[in-house]
């Protein structure tokens, strides 16, 4: 079982990316955290990855981008994050439809 890259652009004392944080870490999976706080080039990098959502945090497993804190825990709320977390993120999740959040 392969565990999938876990990438997480966040900001300082944002309360909502140290939900997200302290979710994976319960889960205990590790992830990349980019701070995007001072870092212009991460900032953009964030966007283009999360089609034009600006919010933090934007967590990607794998080339899913899951979305926001929000969308994390409703994954998990409904069963699909831990599949999610121990494949290599194929059969990606439809997030394109869903609202930005935070």
């Amino acid at each position: 079982m392969t565990m999938p890259q876990i990438d997480i652009y966040t900001t300082r004392y944002c309360p909502y990316c140290i939900a997200a944080k302290r979710l994976l870490s319960h889960k205990g999976v590790a992830f990349t955290e980019i701070d995007v706080s001072r870092d212009q080039v991460e900032r953009s990098r964030m966007v283009m990855r999360a089609n034009g959502r600006m919010t933090v945090p934007q967590i990607f497993v794998g080339a899913t981008h899951v979305g926001g804190y929000d969308d994390l825990y409703a994954l998990d709320r409904a069963g699909k994050l831990d599949p999610l977390l121990t494949t290599d993120g194929a059969g990606a999740l439809a997030t394109a439809d869903q609202e930005p959040s935070a």
